[in-house]
């Protein structure tokens, strides 16, 4: 069953300087029935002015992940980390036991767009740590690329919990089915463009929950991002 959330459905924030759009429930924006999906808590589609952003906050006992899709996203945070992650850049930060960080756009003269996902940790009150990759849009082209995983790895980020997330690009007559196995579920996130999966038109800012599908099939992209979560079901 592939339960299609489209863009227009999802909460808002409009503060100035941010504007999100919220796929699960999020700060003032509260929906019982959009109250995360398994373990993955928030999906948050921020734009952020230039020379603005989120100054030092503290997380506890939450993976954090942040995919950049324009401009640039500086980082810093209490374990010394200092980064800018600019597209094809993904960043995870496992706050675990406590971790303050701040987020700014970077540019003085162009808006910074990215998403920030969090995932709730198998584990509470781990060594906090921070993980930053980048994927060449060589690798996602026609394909879903994994980009995070328990496991980890070269060039894969390595999550907190039992979930992979997986990236791709589509244009035209790129396609790609993904298997996914009986005892699992799965979130689709549309970032920009649009896409077809299992015959499901899909335009920016759509998701999917998705659960009793064997196989998902991604096609007729047209300058398509899109992001998998391959996740176990609710406990």
């Amino acid at each position: 069953m592939i339960e299609q959330r489209l863009s227009a459905q999802r909460g808002r924030g409009d503060h100035g300087w941010l504007h999100s759009r919220h796929t699960f429930s999020f700060a003032n924006y509260w929906d019982p029935e959009q109250a995360g999906f398994s373990d993955l808590l928030v999906i948050n589609d921020d734009r952020v002015a230039p020379s603005r952003g989120f100054g030092a906050h503290p997380h506890r006992n939450m993976e954090i992940i942040s995919y950049v899709l324009e401009g640039a996203l500086e980082h810093k945070d209490s374990m010394g980390t200092g980064s800018v992650i600019r597209p094809g850049d993904v960043q995870l930060m496992s706050a675990g036991s406590g971790v303050t960080h701040s987020e700014f756009n970077h540019s003085g003269a162009d808006e910074v767009h990215f998403l920030q996902i969090w995932v709730v940790p198998a584990e509470k009150e781990t060594p906090p740590a921070y993980q930053q990759v980048t994927v060449a849009d060589a690798e996602k082209r026609g394909a879903l690329r994994l980009i995070v995983s328990p496991e980890g790895g070269a060039g894969v980020l390595r999550i907190r919990q039992d979930m992979c997330i997986w990236s791709g690009l589509f244009d035209d007559a790129e396609q790609q089915t993904f298997s996914l196995a009986a005892d699992r579920w799965a979130w689709i996130h549309l970032a920009r463009g649009a896409i077809t999966v299992n015959g499901i038109r899909f335009n920016a800012g759509d998701g999917a929950r998705i659960r009793n599908e064997s196989m998902l099939t991604f096609s007729d992209g047209e300058q398509a991002e899109v992001l998998l979560f391959d996740m176990r079901p609710e406990a």
